[in-house]
């Protein structure tokens, strides 16, 4: 049936003496408003002979929060084309395939440029693509315009030209009598590679080292041990009918991510049946928070846990001690044998004996999701050659390095052995795109160009080549590491050229330019790989492990920061993690018990911003202090988690100077560490969304069920409809109407799905609405004010029970007042291990909205295509339609967010302010804004269909959110078109809209999400 058990965002909310959350739930905003800083001198205002009467009528009855200065728009200069290029038509966007490959995220994208300017990325959707672009790749646009990239060479910190740069690193070259390295990150780039052996022959002395700051060591030792090369086995997710997952965050940063599309293919359920997944983590992660069945356990019981499963899959019988989660063990081993070839299992585990029985239980399994034939190249890191180099430039045996892509004076654990030993080679060079905290060190800093700017292939996995274009003529006086190996080796050609000779041994048939065109070109790998390993010999070994005497520490990655390359990058810094809702932090996780006994809290206070306590790390001799602690429901018991990425301090703005530096506490390159934990003075003030804008307290937000209600009971019962009182008759609430309905069967009329099943959360949306709608990244003392200027928001809720299963059966066991009382009042106490529960939140686009009816100017109105429309220029700023807005989704424009001193991140800057998409205006001072189901992209959609002279196609039209969404949860189009995918999608009986009882009749509609539990 469906369910009506209680979701909550905070613990805050359990309590039932805080009067915090019901501050939050009947105001919008609790702190006192400004009026003088918006009014401007009190004195002067009170001497003004304007009567109150006329006072409200100039402003429309706005509350003193409104700014007069609001209604006056910015003077705009604009220089005309002198010889307009014939590639470029004014106000028509082109798109460029390209290819991201920064050493952690490849995937194949589409870049939308605006007279010359590179301003989005898009998927690439084409068949066989590398889809998947996630936050980060989403803000990497904005990296391009970051004013503290470096502009132009430098020696000794002194700018140069390149051809002194050139002279100088050539003249190292040839007096070398020591080591050359040539140190680099994963670039899997096969020109690259051919170029460095080129290099290598000319230069005997040299060595090529691959370096990831987050690598997969062990994972690429154990392929190679197995299939003979250094390389990572592939997924398939939507082939699966079960999958396991130990410790592997793959809908996050595990092994390159992108599998968050095939993953989705198998959780709609189709045909009565969707995919099982089964998660044993210690951090709560993107992939737990989607699993049907998800386990808690500290890394040791992972390891143990997976010799079980490998027994009961392989029918071995290795000796191994029990973990705290037996039973559930071996039910999902049980499953997963019982799937067969359509079960398959990965693991995140820093541990080769681990990754080796991944390939064994696969292949017992005969799994057709694992794909070890067509291997993955997107880490290529070796850390005993990078231990090694550290040892040799501290011996002064290393003449010169030169460096691309890394920076291992931050990312390394032992960083400043390796800045000592930069002082002892003779020459050193960082090829950078910003002056960073190895680049500071360097005799050379040189500047790089960013990958809009560059030339470049990538083989991402075998038989599959891709291109990376530049889409923008360099900023900057930069040149490619590529550029300079060809120079250094007294080539005249250019790397273009390079390129494109070295490329033709891949092309399978396309032509230079359909290959760039495309983007990429994909060739079918047939065959099977076997396995060959001494199987026993690593699952004995593996079930030696002892559990940890001490706390545990997982270090991962964050959805929006990765591993900090793109640290100045403001959309990323205030980006919520999904997780958490945190922004603008990073943190150590922990779990409700292990925080009591180490007398960590987390507290609301009066404002609602959530303050925690600070503690300090220490893993063998490094500490580190002051690092705030989360409470983070579903943490493992004896586990801690801390995210990677954060802490750094060189050529970033003050404002994006935040967090710790994880990367100290990543002795020898494995992600769990034994630490000990003392709690310190202060209080640490969070950034976190949970509280804010929430729909507590409100039914109809969240519905779930399970597989098998879905299938056997009527959808009246797991997609119960609300109901009212009409004439003293129970009506369902969609037949109540108030309202004079206009015709909407005429033209266009958009709605938007969103999927609960197949949404992961990633975020990639909200990254992508920010880029297409200009929207103000606004700090993280206005975040926690409750003043985020997000257009979309994805709530995540936490059930209160461990399954949905269990929380139903208590509901329903309830009998008699004193009973109910006790029993529902249980249920709002949360679970160790949560169930969780996304939900991309933005404006619903009522048919019968609220906000409209209340709205002094007629600033916001609806439009027959279905969009509620805001006319900034009518807006006066009384947030009346905020207060009216069930959903909570409408933003006030406390500041002028641009050219603002006190808001210095990119809109604050010439260069920053290129990104700006000259469709969308940037909003002014004082009035209100939200989500416009990005009405620029759907004229625009309508205007070319015109141009051409047909009608729009089926599933032509869409918005940031969904163009974005690589899952699928998001689908855009015309609800008139019957042959569009969301009009099939509106006849599903799983599509229900938020908060159906009052009456709103939105735009927007959600569909039931169901647990193969």
């Amino acid at each position: 049936m469906a369910s009506n058990k209680k979701y909550w965002k905070s613990v805050e909310e359990l309590n039932e003496n805080s009067s915090i959350v019901e501050r939050l739930r009947n105001n919008e905003f609790v702190e006192e408003i400004p009026t003088e800083d918006f009014l401007g001198d009190k004195n002067a205002l009170s001497s003004s002979s304007t009567s109150r009467r006329d006072f409200l009528k100039y402003v429309g009855f706005s509350t003193a929060a409104a700014s007069l200065a609001a209604c006056e728009g910015p003077v705009k200069k604009s220089i005309p084309y002198v010889f307009q290029p014939e590639e470029i038509i004014p106000g028509i966007a082109d798109y460029y395939a390209t290819t991201v490959a920064d050493g952690f995220d490849f995937v194949n994208v589409l870049i939308k440029t605006r007279e010359g300017r590179p301003i989005k990325v898009e998927n690439n959707f084409m068949e066989n693509a590398l889809t998947g672009a996630n936050a980060r790749v989403h803000a990497s646009v904005l990296s391009l315009y970051d004013s503290l990239r470096l502009k132009q060479p430098k020696i000794n910190s002194k700018e140069a030209s390149w051809a002194d740069v050139d002279q100088k690193i050539k003249a190292s070259l040839t007096s070398a009598t020591g080591q050359i390295v040539l140190l680099t990150n994963t670039m899997a780039s096969p020109s690259t590679d051919k170029l460095i052996a080129e290099f290598k022959t000319a230069y005997p002395t040299a060595k090529h080292i691959v370096y990831d700051a987050i690598g997969a060591d062990a994972a690429l030792d154990a392929y190679q041990q197995a299939y003979g090369q250094r390389a990572l086995a592939d997924y398939n997710f939507g082939k699966a009918d079960v999958i396991v997952s130990v410790g592997a965050d793959f809908l996050g940063d595990w092994q390159g991510g992108g599998y968050d599309g095939d993953y989705a293919k198998g959780r709609v359920p189709k045909n009565g049946k969707m995919s099982k997944h089964i998660q044993l983590e210690a951090n709560m992660s993107l992939s737990g928070a989607n699993a049907d069945k998800r386990i808690p356990l500290t890394v040791a019981e992972q390891k143990l846990a997976l010799v079980k499963i490998y027994n009961i899959v392989s029918g071995n019988a290795v000796s191994v001690a029990n973990t705290a989660a037996d039973a559930e063990v071996v039910k999902a081993a049980q499953q997963l044998k019982a799937a067969g070839s359509t079960g398959v299992l990965v693991s995140g585990l820093d541990d080769v004996n681990a990754q080796l029985l991944v390939f064994a239980i696969n292949q017992a399994l005969g799994s057709v999701a694992f794909n070890p034939a067509q291997p993955k190249y997107v880490r290529g890191g070796n850390n005993k050659e990078v231990a090694q180099l550290v040892k040799d430039m501290n011996a002064g045996a290393v003449h010169t390095l030169i460096m691309s892509g890394v920076n291992p004076v931050y990312t390394l654990a032992n960083g400043a052995a390796f800045a000592e030993g930069l002082k002892k080679v003779k020459l050193s060079a960082s090829f950078t795109l910003r002056e960073d905290e190895t680049a500071t060190l360097t005799t050379i800093a040189a500047a790089a160009p960013h990958y809009l700017e560059s030339w470049g292939d990538v083989q991402v996995r075998k038989g599959h080549y891709s291109i990376t274009q530049p889409t923008i003529r360099p900023l900057f006086e930069t040149k490619q590491f590529q550029e300079g190996l060809l120079t250094w080796l007294g080539k005249t050609e250019s790397y273009y050229d390079y390129l494109k000779a070295a490329g033709t041994a891949y092309t399978n048939g396309k032509t230079w330019n359909q290959l760039v065109h495309d983007g990429f070109v994909a060739t079918e790998i047939t065959g099977t790989a076997t396995a060959s390993a001494d199987f026993s010999t690593a699952a004995t070994t593996l079930a030696a492990t002892k559990k940890a005497a001490g706390l545990e520490l997982v270090l991962y990655s964050k959805t929006g920061m990765g591993d900090g390359q793109q640290a100045n990058n403001p959309w990323l810094q205030e980006f919520p993690d999904p997780i958490t809702r945190v922004s603008w932090d990073n943190y150590l996780t922990v779990s409700k018990a292990d925080a009591e006994a180490l007398g960590i809290e987390n507290f609301n206070v009066a404002n609602g911003g959530l303050n925690g306590s600070y503690v300090t790390l220490k893993v063998g001799t490094t500490v580190l202090e002051n690092v705030p602690a989360f409470i983070q429901p579903g943490q493992a018991k004896g586990t801690v988690g801390l995210a990677f990425g954060y802490g750094r301090k060189s050529a970033l703005k003050e404002e994006m100077q935040v967090g710790v530096n994880a990367y100290k506490l990543y002795n020898d390159f494995n992600n769990t560490q034994i630490v000990s934990i003392e709690k310190a003075s202060g209080e640490h003030e969070f950034a976190c969304v949970q509280l804010q804008r929430t729909l507590m307290g409100r039914g109809d937000i969240v519905k779930d069920t399970t597989l098998e209600i879905f299938n056997t009971k009527d959808a009246k019962v797991w997609n119960e409809k609300p109901h009212v009182s009409l004439d003293h008759q129970t009506v369902e609430a969609s037949t109540v109407d108030i309202w004079e309905s206009f015709d909407r069967s005429v033209g266009h009329h958009f709605n938007l799905s969103i999927d609960l099943n197949s949404c992961t959360g990633c975020g990639a949306c909200v990254i992508a609405c920010h880029a297409e709608n200009n929207v103000p990244v606004v700090g993280k003392d206005e975040v926690r004010r409750s003043r985020d200027m997000h257009w979309l928001r994805i709530d995540r809720y936490y059930s209160s029970e461990d399954t949905f299963a269990e929380d139903v059966t208590t509901k329903k066991s309830a009998h008699g007042l004193m009973n109910s009382i006790e029993t529902f009042g249980g249920l709002e106490h949360p679970a160790d291990n949560p169930q969780v529960v996304f939900q991309p939140v933005m404006c619903q686009h009522c048919n019968h909205a609220p906000c409209e009816t209340v709205c002094p100017v007629a600033a916001t109105s609806h439009g027959r295509q279905g969009q509620n429309h805001m006319a900034y220029n009518r807006c006066v700023g009384t947030r009346y339609c905020a207060n009216n807005c069930p959903y909570k989704v409408r933003r006030f424009n406390w500041f002028l967010y641009s050219q603002n001193d006190a808001f210095n991140y990119h809109m604050n800057d010439d260069l920053g302010r290129m990104v700006l998409n000259p469709d969308v205006n940037v909003r002014s001072r004082g009035v209100m804004e939200k989500c416009s189901m990005c009405i620029q992209m759907t004229q625009a959609t309508i205007l070319k269909a015109k141009r051409e002279g047909r009608a729009v196609n089926a599933n032509e039209f869409e918005v940031a959110c969904s163009a974005a969404c690589s899952s699928g949860s998001m689908k855009f189009g015309d609800l008139n078109d019957k042959e569009s995918e969301v009009a099939k999608l509106y006849e599903d009986d799983r599509r229900y809209h938020l908060l159906e009882h009052v009456g709103t009749k939105p735009n927007v509609f959600y569909h039931v999400k169901v647990r193969n539990v």
